[in-house]
């Protein structure tokens, strides 16, 4: 069992940073958060210890290569889909139509982006990616707790496509990577909407180059693990999410009530259900919550697609009674940056239920 750093035993610890550093000054900029807890004033309400000894599973496994097959296969395997959407809201997928050599090749960029300096990725004006784009923390922390102990680049499609007017390796491997994760991320969401029995062009119309994203992940190692998460635990505030793990593992889920590790499969891509499909099926589809924890000795990286909608699409379940009120996409994110900003988490649907009053 991993022990966790106890900071009343280094109250004279010293922060020292290096300008080369690749890593986020975490420690400097959210320095009353760390003296909180060498104080003993910071009361955590996690048991650390749970977060390594929760159970590892692996989620079910859906080979795509039957939507290629017989109608049978072909109805079996959507079945599949759909079940997995249900009852678990994640599941993996081979046989994706992503190659190998381009997640290899991702994964080899990302790195090599990620080993840049931080004040050169803050500033780095050659990218051509949009302001903000690079993110790291959470500005809005308040205790360790709701601190997230990483930092990515969060990219819409469009900058991506434009970046290939100027190519260097990165751009290029991004265009490719996007394009086929994108079709990929529309055939599911129309595979998940014909087994509601809606055949239409929604998602298609709704969610486009400029509002769907490539959000690169890199969680440093953790000198204070498992004190402090990588990602907070969420949902995601999207239609449905695509990702890219490494080998560390860290990804962790609520199922039946109680968290369980994923067991990371280099050959699978994860899919997840976002708030706006579990919305949209009116519940059928589960949002599920999930986080990631730190690793003490290595880092992790990971690659995401996030399917989402213009801020004026109209998110409304598609059957009656609905569970749901009809709200924007813009309503939503108001909404979760109201909670986050005043109880330092996301509420998320819960705020959108209809009353039964």
């Amino acid at each position: 069992m991993v022990k966790s750093t106890n900071f009343s035993q280094q109250p004279n610890q010293k922060i020292s940073r290096d300008d080369e550093s690749a890593d986020p000054p975490f420690e400097e900029t959210y320095k009353k958060l760390f003296d909180d807890i060498r104080i003993g004033k910071g009361s955590s309400k996690i048991n650390y210890e749970n977060l390594f000894v929760v159970e590892e599973c692996e989620l079910p496994l859906i080979d795509l290569e039957q939507l290629k097959g017989r109608e049978f296969e072909r109805e079996e395997c959507k079945r599949k889909i759909a079940q997995a959407s249900q009852e678990w809201g994640f599941f993996q997928v081979v046989n994706h139509g992503i190659s190998q050599d381009v997640l290899l090749q991702m994964r080899k960029e990302q790195m090599k982006l990620f080993k840049k300096p931080f004040h050169e990725k803050m500033n780095d004006k050659q990218l051509n990616f949009s302001v903000g784009s690079y993110r790291w923390g959470t500005p809005s922390a308040t205790c360790l707790q709701q601190l997230s102990w990483s930092e990515a680049f969060h990219v819409p499609l469009t900058d991506i496509s434009n970046s290939t007017h100027h190519p260097t390796t990165l751009s290029s491997t991004m265009e490719q990577f996007a394009t086929t994760i994108s079709e990929l991320a529309h055939d599911l969401a129309r595979i998940l909407s014909e087994r509601m029995g809606y055949k239409s062009k929604y998602f298609r119309e709704t969610c486009l180059p400029h509002t769907c994203y490539v959000r690169m992940n890199r969680y440093p190692a953790c000198p204070i693990s498992p004190q402090v998460f990588g990602l907070m635990p969420h949902t995601d505030s999207d239609f449905l999410t695509i990702l890219h793990q490494d080998e560390i593992g860290g990804l962790q889920l609520v199922r039946d009530g109680k968290w369980i590790s994923v067991k990371p499969n280099p050959q699978a891509l994860i899919i997840n259900i976002g708030d706006l499909f579990q919305a949209w099926s009116n519940g059928v589809y589960k949002s599920v919550k999930h986080r990631v924890v730190t690793n003490k000795a290595k880092e992790r990286f990971s690659t995401a697609f996030f399917l989402c909608p213009s801020y004026d699409t109209e998110i409304r379940s598609c059957f009656e009674p609905s569970v749901y009120k009809r709200f924007t996409f813009r309503e939503f994110r108001q909404q979760v940056q109201e909670d986050v900003k005043k109880y330092g988490y996301k509420v998320g649907l819960p705020r959108f239920l209809v009353s039964t009053h």
